[in-house]
């Protein structure tokens, strides 16, 4: 079993609660409230520009450029690419996406990016992949399960978020260049990698979470 396999398997629980949550159940049924598309849109634009700021970071500790071109590819994917699911949740609230942007990050998505920095600036390479594989791991495995559990058609409202993700696995060059990092890691930076990925798995559930409570700081300013 490689080492991405075990993290896998570990983080399991987190995975099918992340597939049984309000949130994405919402997604599945076409349910979601405006209000609720829209907080998350504005807290994952954001969170998104963290990842593509740690990507900017990874690049610089590279000594290979394979690994730059990793880094460099992803970043591209998300200013290229991602805007589209976010288009599709606007489109269904019935919201301009570019309204939407330059929001101040709920308490949930602030300590998710602030996890993320955190290891990204003290860590090295192996620990950087490990922090920010939970995020396109997860919504692939989401974009799968609804996709084969409904057997969406066209005229389903989240047809595009739900396509785009299925049909993006953009998974395999990260956990390869992770499993290769974890055969040469000593025991001691494999735990750092192992806790750097279960806690990510965990913030991506309260993501969810945050996006439908439409969660804010207690004391409106």
């Amino acid at each position: 079993m490689t080492f991405t396999e075990e993290l896998r398997m570990e983080a399991d629980p987190i995975f099918e609660a992340i597939f049984q949550h309000p949130f994405v159940k919402g997604i599945e049924t076409g349910t979601l409230k405006p209000e609720q598309l829209i907080h998350y849109v504005k807290q994952d634009f954001e969170y998104l520009n963290t990842f593509i700021q740690i990507y900017g970071l990874a690049i610089s500790r590279c000594e290979k450029r394979e690994d730059m071109r990793l880094f460099h590819d992803k970043m591209a994917f998300i200013l290229n690419e991602e805007i589209h699911p976010h288009n599709n949740f606007c489109e269904v609230a019935g919201v301009n996406y570019d309204e939407l942007q330059y929001e101040p990050l709920a308490p949930t998505a602030l300590n998710y990016t602030r996890h993320m920095l955190d290891v990204a600036n003290k860590g090295r390479i192996g620990e950087i992949l490990a922090v920010l594989l939970p995020c396109p791991w997860t919504y692939y495995e989401i974009g799968v399960y609804l996709k084969n559990k409904l057997n969406v058609q066209e005229d389903h409202p989240f047809y595009e978020w739900i396509t785009f993700y299925a049909s993006t696995e953009g998974t395999g060059q990260f956990r390869n260049r992770l499993d290769e990092y974890a055969e040469t890691a000593s025991d001691a930076e494999k735990k750092r990698m192992k806790d750097a990925f279960l806690k990510s798995c965990q913030l991506e559930l309260m993501f969810w979470e945050m996006a439908f409570t439409e969660e804010t700081w207690p004391v409106k300013l």
